[in-house]
């Protein structure tokens, strides 16, 4: 559904500049006719190329033409804000009421008097997207960014891609069969962190890998060999908090690289040495590797 959004936000958008990008940054997210997907700012600016500064003025200016609305009574993974597209949301409606019974029927320009669609609360939870259950106040919804610790206008450069939580008190889960064993690990106090081993992956951690394309790029075992490896190096970490931990496992299966086929045993070659023996360094075995070829006879004795 995000391609017929695109082609909304090429044809009908009055959208120019940077405004225009992060459109199509948000309409290349929506799964559905409902047109709604939640965005972080550290994410439309990586995809837009542009700076901190920049994406708000253009969410700004968006949400003041009309052709993005940010629903602040709903939240998406990690907090993030969610957004609507409801312009597009009308045109969609519109075009399948207009070609029900004929494909191929003429469809009259939008217009003011076109009704927006109601939206559906449990079609938005598949996507992740949940009704907030905290206060309607939160004074983090206001800049249209979902970031209240974000630094002001002088930084105009986009910082590396880094998960934080957000500042405040911490919701429920966003999925409420989600595990509550990493809601006691908040950010107010030691008693509330955990190591890495005792650190469950929640819910928005598996929808970030698939709607990132990691489950399908690593599989389920190449997932959890990278989640094992995480572990092990991660054991002597010092205690932190959920969110912590998953913003770096986060980060870790970005980088995890796709499952290779076994490497031959080059030991095993015609001629070769045995398999280098327990203790051996990589410099012993290579030495001991070429020791075994200069000593093998080449039939000139």
């Amino acid at each position: 559904m995000s391609r017929d959004t695109r082609e909304w936000a090429w044809e009908y958008s009055a959208s120019r500049g940077n405004a225009r990008l992060v459109l199509l940054s948000i309409a290349d997210r929506i799964p559905d006719e409902q047109c709604v997907a939640w965005a972080s700012l550290t994410s439309l600016m990586k995809r837009t190329n542009a700076s901190r500064n920049a994406v708000r003025g253009a969410l700004v200016a968006l949400a003041e033409s009309g052709e993005l609305e940010v629903l602040d009574d709903l939240g998406g993974p990690q907090h993030s804000t969610v957004y609507r597209l409801p312009r597009a949301a009308a045109w969609l409606a519109k075009v399948a009421a207009a070609r029900e019974n004929d494909p191929g029927a003429y469809v009259e320009p939008l217009t003011d008097a076109d009704p927006v669609p109601e939206l559906d609360d449990e079609r938005l939870r598949k996507h992740g997207i949940w009704p907030k259950t905290g206060s309607e106040s939160d004074p983090r919804r206001q800049d249209l960014t979902g970031s209240e610790s974000a630094p002001p206008r002088q930084n105009l450069t986009p910082p590396r891609v880094r998960i934080q939580p957000p500042s405040g008190s911490e919701p429920d889960p966003q999925n409420r069969s989600e595990p509550k064993v990493n809601r006691r690990y908040s950010s107010s106090g030691a008693a509330d962190l955990t190591s890495a081993a005792d650190w469950q992956v929640d819910d928005a951690s598996l929808f970030w890998a698939q709607q990132q394309g990691h489950l399908a790029r690593l599989a389920e075992h190449g997932v959890q060999a990278a989640d094992a490896k995480w572990r092990h190096h991660r054991s002597t970490w010092s205690p932190r908090s959920a969110a912590a931990w998953a913003a770096d496992w986060r980060a870790w299966i970005a980088r995890e690289h796709s499952p290779a086929p076994q490497r031959p045993n080059l030991y095993a070659l015609p001629g070769g040495t045995p398999a280098p023996q327990a203790g051996m360094t990589r410099a012993d075995a290579h030495m001991a590797a070429l020791l075994a070829a200069v000593d093998e006879p080449i039939g000139t004795e």
